[in-house]
């Protein structure tokens, strides 16, 4: 979803409501407390998709004590006001012919969107774009209210591959999009692979195994 159907990065969206709809002291210093880390990515010292899901978990904290409706209401105001305005138009118009030609060929076919977004916004994405099934990271909700935490692992990377493979079981997966060298293993799942404006080491991977490349901004 990030840098693939859309130009926007989740967090900043999410980063946006928390300010807006669920204030704190921790919320207006989150992002100068996490400056050191984010130099250390910066700086190839620290690993972009270890970092990714360290400030998710840490972004996570922020949530907390948020009814499981305004988790719903925050997805659904992640994707109006930051994702969908960023999206990807060639992207998505690429993704509705992949689509349709896989249904024009079995009306059974089904999309999936795979993510490491936070599952709400996960699913407020996913109905932008008709997906069937939505994969995201989960936010741990206990007795209808946001802990704070995780319900799970980030989906990302070779955990994304896996999830969608287990989703799917033996179905055939006709085509797959992605952006960075962590969708790799999802992308090599599928019988074609489209990297959308991808970064060098997709762009790299990409070429030598004849995936399609699009351009786009």
């Amino acid at each position: 979803m990030d840098g693939t159907l859309s130009t926007v990065e989740t967090w900043r969206g999410v980063q946006a409501w928390i300010e807006t709809y669920h204030p704190s002291p921790a919320a207006r210093r989150f992002v100068f407390t996490q400056m050191p880390l984010i130099l250390l990515t910066r700086s190839r010292l620290y690993d972009r998709e270890a970092f990714r899901a360290r400030w998710m978990r840490n972004q996570t904290r922020l949530l907390r004590g948020v009814p499981e409706d305004r988790l719903r209401a925050m997805g659904m105001w992640v994707v109006e006001h930051h994702l969908w305005p960023g999206r990807r138009t060639a992207a998505i118009e690429a993704l509705s012919a992949a689509v349709a030609n896989a249904r024009a060929a079995d009306p059974a076919s089904v999309v999936v969107l795979a993510s490491g977004a936070y599952l709400p916004v996960a699913e407020a994405f996913a109905a932008r774009v008709g997906a069937d099934v939505v994969m995201g990271t989960p936010l741990e909700v206990h007795d209808g209210v946001a802990t704070g935490r995780l319900a799970g692992p980030v989906q990302t990377g070779a955990l994304k591959a896996r999830a969608v493979r287990e989703c799917l079981a033996d179905a055939t997966v006709l085509v797959a999009f992605g952006d960075t060298e962590a969708d790799i293993p999802m992308l090599e799942l599928a019988q074609r692979s489209v990297a959308v404006a991808p970064d060098s080491r997709l762009r790299r991977t990409a070429l030598d195994r004849g995936w399609d490349v699009l351009e786009t901004k």
